[in-house]
């Protein structure tokens, strides 16, 4: 039985990240020259975020976001339809034995990040920010 070389709660290998950032670079540039032929990507500017690989290499998941946050669902359609020919047009700029599939997942790192300021922001949240750490007790901290 074979063993799982990339057990859970380890991050991912030097290879993965190597290989996922030429993916991100590379399909940046197809999408910035409009090598894709599709009318909604010619006119959707497309930020690729991060790409993140399976431990084999052969799964890449690719997150995108619409420059100006606006029509998302719409972009990720778009890229869902061109799949195979990014694949291919990925493909000419790498050097590796398969290229991975492509999976789009809509990048939501700015949401939450927004999610958090407001957050931040709430006074109930700032007066607890402002307010001291209260004492701990003598049987807490050890001292008696």
């Amino acid at each position: 039985m074979a063993t799982n070389r990339f057990p859970k709660g380890q991050g991912p290998s030097q290879r993965q990240l190597r290989v996922g950032e030429a993916i991100r670079r590379n399909l940046s540039e197809v999408l910035a020259r409009g090598e894709a032929h599709d009318d909604t990507l010619a006119r959707i500017s497309v930020t690729v975020g991060e790409v993140r690989l399976s431990p084999d290499l052969h799964i890449a998941t690719v997150y995108v976001s619409p420059l100006g946050g606006e029509g998302g669902e719409e972009m990720l359609k778009a890229l869902r339809r061109r799949t195979g020919e990014l694949r291919h047009l990925v493909s000419r700029g790498m050097t590796l034995r398969v290229t991975p599939e492509l999976r789009f997942q809509l990048d939501m790192t700015f949401d939450r990040l927004d999610d958090v300021r407001r957050m931040f922001a709430d006074e109930k949240v700032q007066r607890d920010i402002a307010k001291p750490d209260e004492p701990q007790a003598d049987s807490e901290t050890g001292n008696d």
